[in-house]
């Protein structure tokens, strides 16, 4: 027999039927499917709803967000000067490597007419020098011993330009038997300083005008987890041999195959004979 009116379905287990709940104004009521549609669990590997606050995927959820690639960010003024110096010193020891009887250093020395000087400004006037390091780090380059440059003088600048942009010279004047091979030599110095990697290997060019050749290159420099790129060009004549590394904001975090060497080679003429001067 039906039950009495008024009176719930009988529950075989044990206690009335609860009644069903009725929707509420924005749909079926909460933890509750719809009528007709059974509440489904999640698929196998489908990602659960994320809820603002809880748990979940990302940042204050059950784990963090997938790591890029190491960042980029433009090394400190100090690890740019030891790199561009060491670059030099690097040069002398190679030239106390092959020693005075091998091919290439025999002869007579060039004549001593040009020297470096440090000046206030460079590019005119684009980067003003924050501290002269001739007497201090460019001591390094003048007591290594070198049998291809006699009275080997340094000249070292750190320059700094508008938003902080880093311009490093490393150079030395004296007397150079093998201008060609001080200037190659200075690139492969900066490729091999600890935790470098070149990424560009050495360009030739011959600026207009300035008839000199310049040498350019990019290696890459790793900081902890950031790597910096830095461009680096180098002359050699008989009697001044220099690197000039320019690093700013856009040539840090760049890629070494999109930086202008041709342009960073023109600089380096320019700055060549803006600090070149006669002797006497």
């Amino acid at each position: 027999m039906p039950p009495p009116p008024n009176q719930p379905p009988h529950n075989p287990y044990g206690g009335p039927v609860p009644p069903p709940q009725q929707p509420g104004p924005y749909g079926a009521p909460q933890g509750f499917p719809p009528a007709g549609h059974p509440q489904q669990a999640y698929p196998q590997h489908s990602v659960p709803p994320q809820y603002p606050g809880g748990p979940g995927p990302g940042p204050g959820g059950w784990g963090q967000p997938p790591m890029g690639p190491p960042p980029k960010k433009k090394l400190s003024a100090g690890a740019i000067v030891a790199i561009v110096v060491g670059s030099l010193v690097v040069v002398a020891g190679i030239g106390y490597g092959v020693k005075a009887g091998l091919d290439g250093v025999t002869g007579p020395f060039p004549a001593a007419t040009h020297k470096l000087v440090v000046p206030q400004t460079v590019l005119d006037g684009e980067f003003t020098l924050v501290s002269d390091l001739s007497d201090t780090q460019g001591k390094e380059i003048e007591d290594t011993p070198d049998f291809t440059v006699k009275d080997a003088t340094a000249a070292v600048g750190q320059y700094s330009g508008k938003d902080g942009s880093v311009l490093v010279l490393s150079g030395l004047y004296g007397q150079i038997k093998n201008p060609g091979t001080t200037r190659s030599s200075i690139l492969k110095g900066a490729a091999t300083d600890k935790g470098s990697k070149l990424v560009v290997k050495p360009r030739d060019f011959t600026p207009a005008g300035y008839g000199v050749t310049v040498s350019c290159q990019v290696t890459t420099s790793r900081d902890g987890l950031s790597t910096t790129t830095l461009p680096m060009c180098a002359w050699g004549d008989e009697n001044t041999a220099a690197a000039v590394a320019l690093v700013g904001a856009g040539e840090a975090t760049a890629d070494p195959k999109d930086i202008d060497l041709a342009g960073l080679a023109e600089k380096t003429a320019k700055i060549r004979a803006e600090i070149r001067k006669p002797i006497g």
